[in-house]
């Protein structure tokens, strides 16, 4: 593809000027409106400077409306209250369950419409309270640069933190602000209660100022007259703040029975559009959250305790949650729904291993030692927990969802947590929660600390898809949250890792035997293959690159600020080539050094480099340095970076990989069977199948090899077969198959020109496709709509309804038909507006919204999915292959452009 991307456009800025000043700690305290979809509150934020200050250059300078020569000058805000809960509530020996924030019974009663102008610029952030000319002010003044979007801010004060009873304790001058809170941020780790009491009390002290702020499409800017350094900038500020209903932070919906909820959506912009905050992942910062909402909803936050609310005056409730691992702003997450908590008919003791104390000799010492990362209670470090192989967990989701989590999801959290911990050690952190979340959710699933989101597709069908989604977002605790990556255009240390593990992490959830394991991985890669060789030919070159900044790499500029590229890029979002070339490189490593040494290795890299940013080099070099000579012939950091990292299209290694497997004994044994069929072309291999528990599918699979390897050419066989036959002829004997070999069997049989009715009605019947899972009958609905098979649109009506992660793609090709009844389909009010609100709420939010237009109004070139193949056109000549439908839809503009791939997208990077 040779469109040409546009950088202004494509790409995301972090603005944070975190080499100037960090932010080391979050106070939240918010009330969600359900009424208003809206959250506001104020957030409390600890800075500490660094070493490397300068006075701001007039180049930065920002620039204002007014070109007076006069001195900066601002008008004051109306009225506006910050309550001050009495500090006297709190007390250093509070537990650590029961730890709040505020007295029970208070509650924000600022003005939520009447007190503050709040007109909206264009830039789509409200406008500045204050009003400041440019020129010489005679003072150049230290500016904190946070990143900002879709928030209307509405005043910004210094915190008195001396104001605070005890607080002298921490500095012999109790007037040194700064150093009160230098000294409160420097507490050591086994003081964490102490240090959250005294954040919580500081945060609740009086202001003593309002500070000067400006806003615009991206960032808060926030300055204090006088103060010229980073030094002397308050290290304690208020923002007093309110969401928009349209901010791109968050989703407000209703969930699968129709209720209202609001949750943190995994948007490319992150959390910006929730709060005010520095984006850079080298901000790692902790926080502590009160969060007030209607009596009826559960509030779930990616904090560290299991938090139980405090009921409140007029059927209001709080919730209190906090971490104690610092970690970057864009992991905290919020879920507000009338969420059940789903436990197990009969509860197993087996379920949930508590820590206990251990003597050394039944710990697991082989790595315990100093850790590499900012002092904070490390569970590395604690050998109760290094042995705790399955972490306490819940989950919830809608009333209605009850049936299907405890049959299908409930069972497979213990075993699935207990191979990871095989795996790779100790759990990087002490809980999970699991939430079920809408219909409308972008993807299967997404992983933050502390709690996991899962889409309901992943619910039905057999244990597989749930199993291995379940495995993706826990590989996420340790690559992509408590190991992450310092520059985020390295998608690859996050999702390469998640897919490599979720197959290895499932293999052992389900206890198979290694030569089992082998043949449920080939297939499996033999899927991503596919899936690769789809990306590499369908997406701008540019964009295929898993290291695009080379040797700039981490860099930033000298304030902190940098841009990710292709961010916002719309098509960003349904590209997987981060998610394979990453799993394909991880498993040519494995293969080259022997999955034993390369896992004994990937156990101690995880000790190594836990709470800490890497780069790819750091990973390389490690495993190198780790590796004996003579498994290292050919293998460099450079030779990697050249041939996996820094290139574009598949890599070499893989290219011959691809080959071994096609001529290995069972590729030549089902290329012959289908040779002889006259099957489907471009068929590189099909591993054995079989069938049996929902933990224990493989069993039995080598005595039937021989027979099921010609499952393709049967079918080809069938369709091929005239309606009308002189003779009877013999009728073919299907066994069933794995979900993933359905998969398989779908995409060749979506390779043929013509399928026919009777064939696909022996397919449903044979397979029950309509009771599979949301993988195979997304394959199944593509047959449905690519031959207009009538008699299965209910399918496709309840995938569009229910699997809307998915179920995009086929809105689109609805939306492309000429077919009425098709058409008719897709313009459902309710399957047209829940699929444009969630590819709305996808990265590139309005950008992908319009690839989506019912009208088909698009601006650019885009694309168009048939069966398994991805076919560009643009406006004006578009293209049409054999498998492509035979014309395009116009409706007094160019044609819908869908910005999508064939496969179901793994995730949205959040930490996917």
């Amino acid at each position: 593809m040779d469109k040409k991307l546009d950088p202004s456009r494509d790409d995301l800025p972090l603005v944070a000027n975190t080499s100037h000043i960090l932010v080391k700690h979050y106070v939240l305290d918010l009330d969600v409106d359900f009424e208003s979809q809206v959250i506001e509150g104020t957030i409390v934020l600890f800075l500490e400077s660094g070493n490397r200050f300068k006075k701001r250059s007039s180049s930065t300078e920002v620039a204002c409306p007014s070109e007076s020569n006069e001195a900066c000058k601002f008008r004051m805000p109306e009225p506006c209250q910050i309550p001050v809960t009495n500090t006297k509530t709190f007390s250093s020996k509070i537990g650590y369950n029961d730890f709040v924030i505020c007295g029970k019974g208070e509650k924000d009663t600022s003005g939520k419409d009447g007190n503050h102008d709040n007109q909206e610029q264009a830039s789509g952030i409200s406008s500045s309270k204050y009003c400041c000319d440019t020129g010489n002010h005679g003072s150049e003044e230290f500016l904190l640069v946070l990143d900002c979007c879709d928030l209307s801010v509405l005043k910004v004060e210094e915190v008195d933190v001396a104001a605070v009873p005890g607080i002298e304790k921490f500095t012999r001058s109790p007037k040194l602000r700064n150093q009160i809170v230098h000294e409160l941020m420097a507490l050591p780790a086994d003081r964490w209660r102490e240090q959250l009491d005294y954040y919580a009390r500081c945060s609740q002290a009086p202001g003593c100022g309002e500070l000067l702020f400006d806003t615009d499409t991206w960032s808060l800017q926030i300055r204090k007259t006088g103060a010229q350094t980073a030094t002397d900038f308050p290290h304690a500020i208020r923002i007093q703040y309110r969401t928009k209903p349209q901010g791109r932070s968050v989703t407000w919906t209703s969930d699968q029975s129709g209720r209202p909820c609001v949750y943190t959506v995994g948007s490319p912009i992150n959390n910006r559009a929730l709060f005010p905050c520095q984006e850079p992942p080298v901000a790692m910062s902790t926080w502590q959250a009160t969060v007030r909402a209607a009596a009826s909803f559960v509030v779930l936050m990616s904090g560290e305790n299991s938090a139980k609310p405090t009921q409140l005056q007029e059927d209001y409730s709080s919730w209190h949650y906090y971490v104690t691992m610092p970690m970057p702003a864009s992991t905290f997450t919020i879920a507000v729904g009338s969420w059940t908590e789903m436990k197990p008919e009969i509860c197993s003791s087996n379920d949930v291993a508590t820590e206990r104390s251990f003597s050394p000799s039944e710990a697991d010492f082989r790595y315990i030692g100093v850790c590499g990362h900012m002092e904070y209670p490390c569970r590395f470090q604690k050998a109760s927990a290094t042995t705790q192989k399955i972490i306490p967990h819940r989950v919830f989701a809608p009333a209605c969802l009850k049936g299907a989590c405890q049959e299908t999801l409930l069972p497979l959290i213990p075993p699935c947590l207990s191979a990871a911990h095989s795996v790779l050690g100790t759990h990087p952190f002490s809980r999970l929660d699991i939430l079920i979340v809408p219909a409308n959710f972008s993807s299967l699933g997404m992983a933050s600390p502390h709690i996991v989101f899962l889409s309901q597709s992943t619910l039905t069908g057999m244990s597989q898809l749930c199993g291995t989604r379940l495995c993706h977002e826990i590989a996420h605790a340790w690559f992509g949250l408590a190991i992450g990556a310092r520059d985020w255009t390295e998608e690859w240390l996050s999702e390469g890792f998640a897919t490599h593990l979720e197959d290895v992490f499932w293999a052992k959830a389900q206890q198979l035997a290694p030569h089992e394991a082998r043949e449920q991985q080939e297939l499996r890669a033999c899927l991503r293959w596919r899936r690769l060789q789809d990306e590499v030919q369908n997406s701008p070159e540019e964009m295929q690159v898993l290291r695009p900044n080379k040797e700039k790499t981490g860099h930033v500029s000298d304030s902190g600020s940098s841009v990710i590229r292709h961010g916002l890029n719309p098509e960003k979002v349904f590209m997987q080539v981060h998610y394979l070339k990453g799993y394909f490189l991880l498993r040519f490593l494995a293969k080259r050094l022997g999955e034993d040494t390369y896992f004994s290795f990937l156990r101690k890299f995880v000790h190594t480099f836990h709470g800490q940013l890497i780069l790819s080099q750091d990973f390389l070099q490690m495993l190198l340095e780790n590796i004996p000579e003579e498994k290292r012939p050919e293998l460099s950091v450079g030779n990697i970076f050249r041939d996996w990292l820094e290139s574009s299209g598949i890599p070499q290694p893989l290219q011959r990989e691809r080959q071994a497997l096609a001529e290995c004994g069972l590729a030549q044994q089902v290329s012959a069977e289908v040779s002889a069929g006259d099957a489907v072309h471009a068929f590189p291999f099909l591993p054995p199948r079989a069938v049996g528990p929902a933990l224990h599918p493989w069993r039995g699979a080598r005595d039937r090899r021989r027979r099921r390897a010609t499952t393709v050419a049967k079918w080809v066989r069938v369709n091929r077969r005239p309606r009308k036959r002189k003779r009877k002829d013999r009728e073919e004997v299907f066994e069933k198959l794995l979900p993933d070999q359905l998969v398989l069997l779908l995409e060749h049989l979506l390779e043929q020109k013509t399928v026919t009715p009777r064939t696909l009605q022996s397919l449903e019947r044979i397979y029950r496709l309509s009771e599979q899972d949301a993988e195979v009958r997304h394959r199944w609905c593509e047959l449905i709509v690519k031959h207009k098979y009538t008699k299965a649109y209910r399918d496709v009506e309840r995938f569009l309804q229910e699997d809307q992660a998915m179920g995009i793609y086929l809105y689109g090709e609805l939306m492309l038909s000429e077919d009425p009844r098709q058409q008719h389909l897709a313009r459902r009010k309710d399957h047209s507006e829940n699929l444009f609100h969630a590819s709305a709420r996808s990265p590139g939010g309005p950008r992908l919204a319009w690839t989506l237009d019912i009208k088909g109004r698009d601006q650019g070139d885009g694309w168009d999915m048939c069966g398994a193949r991805m076919i560009q056109f643009s406006e004006a000549a578009p293209e049409t292959g054999e498998d492509s439908c035979p014309r395009k839809v116009r409706e007094g503009g160019p044609c819908l452009s869908l910005h999508c791939s064939t496969q179901t997208q793994m995730g949205v990077m959040e930490i996917s």
